[in-house]
């Protein structure tokens, strides 16, 4: 078993020219272009020299206003704030959420969320997301990006899925390098989260994630390695602990693999409230609290002053961040002109992710696109076909300059002379109480408040039979207190909860804040109390309800409304956000009995998801298409309008696995793998995530990794395999047989190694290609394989061995649809 050999360079060494390298290397595979002058090495001569004598000239207070966040006395809305040293003209730095676009209070460029990016299978494509991303940021006034984020998805509960990329840790650290390349070559600082094991919301404050040496290395760390590789300038430690200490004190990440091992030369910063100490934290390696000085303000300070903690730490941790700062151009008295926002190439790029991440999952009978009859009478149904669902809740949450909805989108497209109905379906905002129920008698709907005013109501609620209402208050102002027979309905979330409410469904369509509970109610009469105030301002708020009464009866309009039509788009939504896992993978509400009954009553229906993750279909069958649109940003009405009506092809594959039910993937039947146990959990599952794990369990799911339809079809032929510099070469051919012109993304999956000892996938993706392809063209296609992408982490060497030998090589539409196989034979002892 061959160790993989170093070359005479250090690894450090090494992978610094890498980052001003790594996009001249893509270039010649996958057509990015040379880095921006901000990924030269931060340790030239001049850049050092500037440096050294800034840290020179600054006194203990002020190094230390580098190492944690403050108020920023022009706040712009973003997350977080470091000020600046005047008298030796070097600038606060800003630093803005933005995983998919800039979250600041102005307007922004919504882009879609990263996992439609990702559904591509594009690194140039993500590289022009960066390229957006880091002009705004630089445009509305920011210095750092807390973004991209590259945990991979381990859970199809958790909560952020729609802001990271994939199952697989080729695909995501492709795109992450990418995405950061075109970042940082608009200016902005790129920060890579979350370092590391960060893969659910539950409990992510105080889990402890326990994983063994190969699973990191081979799987999480690798979009992390590709990072830094990129030249990211920064990295956030994540909030759980890391096989029994918190990731931002963690020194065996912070160090030992990220800068021992990787060479990483930016700063580390926590991620918001998740230092925990003042000594163990900056001696294992972290350089920034955030968003303010709890362990890094006096704390830190005293410790210097008492010796527990050697000013040359302080000097470390400053020395890292100016670097970064010097490296941008943020140094030396001038800073870069912000450039102008161009929000028309934005939303051009917004258009393109979300027609390009657009997966047709099913096509039964060539429903899509909409031709003929199918395209002249459409019903649409579902509330977020009239709501644009741009994004996700928590981090990611942009204001876009406008959102077009689905229907309006669906309406232009098909024409005036085309009949295009519309049935809610399903309510997410509720109904207003009907009077008569309440007494004394109240309008509930439309109470406002005046500013400095207080209105209040007891009164009694009568229910005619035993029901759960689900409660909805719509409030402007302080969310009103609402009691129900002395329990309060919607109480204030601790910690950050409000702030991770929802996306969609956590604010009315005009513009109200919404919070829903649901209530098991019994027949009879109920005490009623609310106390609404008007603050400065005044408000307005609503209380509504809906129940099993309302929601039949929506049922049934949908239904009727459907069939009277010819084909149905019907829209169904799942509302994720940061600080929430999910519960069930089958969609909210009553979703999946209003599509069985959609479908029953007319078999021609679309179903067009707008969800986080993977979701349940125990309707599949009844329907007629399915469409992954996932959250598809601003312009995802007019991309969703293209795709059912055939002006672009479905070009997405998916990222990840989405399974039959709840109880058959990786995670189910096993607490301890997640969410865990008595604050313990165990990735057991080792390197088989996500589809490996299907593999190796031999089950199916409902669908595969890097499955995706087209409109036309597609035919592989003329395999062959060249071994090249301890990998090798993949060329092949891939015809469009079709009259459509399409795109087909070629994936390249390589079996076990038989000379290696150690775990191995079945098969795992080593290449992949998007291709556009004109009716009858065909393309000759060259993937390269790299020697990494053959090897495995040994944990007894703690280094990579090349899987050498004979091995399977597939090329196909997916992990679970070879369309040639052949074997290459992998040579011993090649450089990695």
């Amino acid at each position: 078993m061959p160790d993989i050999v170093s070359r005479p360079v250090s690894r450090r060494s090494a992978l610094r020219l890498l980052g001003g390298s790594i996009a001249v290397v893509a270039a010649a595979t996958t057509g990015l272009p040379a880095a921006h002058a901000t990924t030269a090495p931060a340790g030239s001569g001049a850049r050092t020299r500037r440096v050294e004598s800034l840290l020179a000239r600054l006194t203990l207070d002020e190094k230390l206003t580098f190492l944690s966040g403050t108020t920023d006395p022009r706040n712009l809305g973003q997350a977080g704030y470091i000020p600046g040293i005047p008298r030796l003209a070097i600038p606060p730095l800003r630093l803005t959420d933005g995983p998919a676009g800039v979250r600041v209070t102005a307007h922004a460029t919504a882009l879609p969320a990263p996992v439609l990016l990702a559904s591509a299978f594009d690194p140039e494509l993500a590289r022009r997301y960066g390229k957006v991303i880091g002009h705004e940021g630089r445009a509305l006034e920011q210095d750092v990006l807390l973004s991209p984020m590259v945990n991979l998805i381990r859970t199809p509960y958790a909560g952020r899925n729609f802001e990271t990329f994939s199952e697989d840790p080729l695909l995501a650290s492709d795109l992450v390098a990418a995405e950061i390349t075109g970042i940082q070559g608009e200016g902005l600082i790129a920060t890579v989260k979350h370092f590391a094991l960060n893969n659910q919301e539950k409990d992510r404050d105080s889990v402890d994630v326990r994983a063994d040496e190969q699973t990191m290395h081979e799987l999480e760390l690798r979009g992390f390695e590709s990072a830094v590789a990129a030249g990211a300038g920064a990295v956030m430690g994540s909030y759980n602990r890391v096989n029994g200490t918190f990731a931002c004190e963690n020194k065996d990440l912070l160090t030992g693999i990220l800068r021992d091992q990787w060479g990483f030369d930016g700063w580390v910063m926590t991620d918001w409230f998740a230092a925990h100490s003042t000594v163990a934290s900056i001696a294992a390696g972290l350089d920034m609290e955030m968003p303010g000085g709890i362990y890094f303000g006096a704390a830190l300070k005293k410790a210097v002053q008492d010796r527990t903690v050697p000013e040359a730490w302080i000097d470390r941790s400053v020395r890292r961040i100016l670097g970064v700062m010097d490296r941008f151009d943020l140094l030396g008295g001038t800073v870069p002109t912000r450039p102008a926002r161009d929000a028309e190439a934005g939303a051009a790029v917004a258009r393109e992710v979300a027609e390009a991440g657009a997966t047709l999952l099913r096509n039964r009978d060539r429903a899509l696109p909409l031709t003929g009859s199918a395209a002249r009478d459409i019903a649409v149904v579902g509330p977020t076909a009239t709501v644009p669902f741009v994004s996700g809740g928590g981090s990611s949450h942009v204001t876009p300059d406008h959102a077009d909805s689905p229907l309006d989108a669906i309406t232009s497209r098909a024409g005036h002379r085309a009949q295009v109905s519309y049935a809610l379906g399903e309510d997410i905002f509720g109904k207003p109480l009907p009077p008569a129920q309440l007494t004394p008698a109240a309008d509930l709907d439309a109470r406002k408040v005046a500013a400095g005013e207080t209105w209040s109501y007891d009164g009694t609620l009568t229910v005619d039979a035993a029901d759960e209402w689900t409660f909805a208050i719509h409030y402007s102002g302080a969310r009103p207190t609402v009691l129900l027979d002395g329990k309060e309905l919607f109480p204030l979330l601790p910690g950050y909860g409000e702030y991770f409410a929802g996306g969609l469904t956590g604010v009315a369509p005009d513009g109200l804040m919404l919070r829903r509970t649901p209530v098991a109610l019994t027949q009879g009469q109920h005490r009623l109390q609310i106390t609404a105030k008007g603050g400065d301002a005044g408000q307005t708020f609503r209380l509504r309800r809906f129940n099993s009464a309302t929601r039949a009866a929506d049922v049934a309009a949908a239904v009727r409304t459907a069939r009277g039509a010819r084909s149905v788009v019907l829209f169904a939504y799942e509302d994720a956000t940061e600080g929430l896992d999910r519960t069930t993978l089958a969609l909210p509400g009553q979703q999946n009995e209003l599509i069985a009954a959609v479908a029953a009553a007319n078999p021609r229906t679309t179903v067009v998801l707008n969800t986080s993750s993977a979701t349940t279909m125990p309707w599949l069958d009844d329907v007629a298409a399915v469409l992954q649109m996932y959250y598809p940003g601003q312009e995802g009405a007019a991309a969703t309008a293209a795709v059912l009506f055939g002006d672009c092809d479905p070009g997405g594959r998916l990222t990840q696995s989405f399974p039959v039910s709840d109880t058959r993937h990786p995670m189910a039947g096993d607490p301890l793998r997640y969410p865990g146990v008595n604050g313990r959990e165990e990735y057991s599952e080792g390197i088989h995530l996500g589809y490996r794990w299907y593999d190796a369990q031999g089950i199916d799911p409902l669908f595969p990794f890097g499955h995706g339809l087209s409109y036309t079809s597609f035919a592989y032929g003329d395999l062959t395999l060249r071994p090249s510099g301890g990998g090798f070469e993949a060329r092949f051919t891939v015809r469009n047989t079709g009259r459509r012109a399409g795109v087909e993304v070629a994936q390249i999956y390589v079996g076990r190694s038989p000379d290696l000892k150690l775990d191995q996938a079945v098969r795992t993706l080593a290449g992949y290609r998007r291709i556009h392809l004109a009716p009858g063209e065909h393309r000759h296609v060259t993937v390269r394989v790299a020697a990494r992408t053959l090897s495995s982490w040994d944990a007894k060497r703690h280094r990579w061995v090349l899987g050498s030998g004979r091995r399977t090589v597939q090329v196909g539409s997916s992990s679970r649809d070879p369309r040639l196989t052949r074997t290459v034979v992998i040579g011993r002892g090649r450089d990695n």
